[in-house]
């Protein structure tokens, strides 16, 4: 957690720091950059915080220790504002939407990492329950490497209703990560819209989002191991496969 008198939070390092202010899902109200750090990458962060009217402070070493729990900023931190959370109804206007559910995965590095496959592999959306998602700000923008600002974010309140919203569009087949009455990833059709719901490792989906699933899909493994992979390795293969599936790779 990166905080400041309980209001204001932190995120450091310059990736982080830049996806803040690129992403313009919350408030860059300050950036500090050490006296003794420059790069390119800083020169480049500076430039794009007075593009915005971002102040920039040149401060100390020991300061920004002070104020960062990991002392892992790379000489630069940036106080931020809380998030904007994204509507559902914007995700679906897509004509075929790839949204991601997630269930259970609260460890905010595996959160991180699920962010980031899901946002590389061209996720439209993620649909995560209400928590204060604040207080791991920093973590979770550092393990996405930013990719938690780019990406739509959608908080819901209960994932029943959302799924059943979603359900009832009409065009979004519903998809389980869950080994029950499951077919092979590989050979499951993934086509058109898609909902994909993935839980946690130890408990996985819950039974009220899992019995809303339209099919079920696993992930073959090369031999006789019996246990679940982590959630943030399963989110990777399955969001790359439906990236794959779709066609869309090219030279980037």
């Amino acid at each position: 957690m990166s905080t400041m008198n309980n209001e204001q939070l932190y995120v450091e390092g310059v990736l982080s720091s830049k996806a803040v202010i690129q992403a313009n899902k919350r408030d860059v109200l300050k950036v500090l950059i050490s006296q003794k750090k420059f790069s390119r990458d800083i020169a480049y962060l500076i430039k794009l915080a007075k593009e915005r009217d971002i102040e920039v402070e040149f401060c100390a070493v020991d300061q920004l220790d002070a104020i960062s729990e990991s002392k892992a900023h790379g000489g630069v931190l940036a106080l931020v504002g809380e998030r904007t959370y994204d509507k559902l109804e914007s995700v679906l206007k897509h004509k075929e939407p790839f949204i991601a559910l997630l269930e259970g995965i609260e460890d905010p590095f595996n959160f991180g990492y699920c962010l980031r496959s899901l946002h590389a592999a061209g996720c439209n959306g993620v649909i995560v329950g209400r928590r204060n998602w604040s207080d791991v700000v920093n973590v979770v923008t550092k393990s996405s490497a930013g990719a938690s600002e780019y990406m739509n974010v959608i908080v819901s309140d209960n994932f029943t209703e959302t799924i059943q919203h979603i359900k009832a569009q009409g065009n979004i087949s519903v998809v389980g990560a869950n080994r029950k009455d499951a077919t092979n990833l590989y050979t499951t059709n993934l086509d058109g819209g898609l909902l994909l719901l993935i839980g946690g490792e130890k408990r996985g989906l819950s039974s009220k989002v899992a019995n809303l699933a339209d099919k079920n899909i696993y992930i073959p493994y090369a031999n006789d191991f019996k246990n679940a992979i982590n959630g943030s390795s399963a989110t990777a293969i399955i969001s790359f496969e439906v990236f794959r599936r779709r066609g869309k790779f090219n030279a980037k």
